[in-house]
């Protein structure tokens, strides 16, 4: 079971926020993607991973 303590990182890891970080871009380029191909549940999903990442970005910042 993996744990949110910050030693547990491996080696070169940034952390949860730059993880989060990385997928907050990652999703919201897939959601465009989904929504130029009129992918509409997939974007919506998208877009909610997007606000999920955006929201745990925030908190794992302060």
């Amino acid at each position: 079971m993996a744990s949110d303590n910050d030693n547990d990182q491996p080696p070169g890891d940034g952390g949860p926020a730059e993880a989060a970080h990385y997928i907050k871009g990652a999703v919201h380029d897939l959601a465009r993607l989904a929504r130029r191909h009129h992918l509409d549940m997939l974007a919506y999903l998208l877009d909610m991973a997007h606000l999920e990442a955006e929201e745990r970005f925030r908190l794992h910042r302060r």
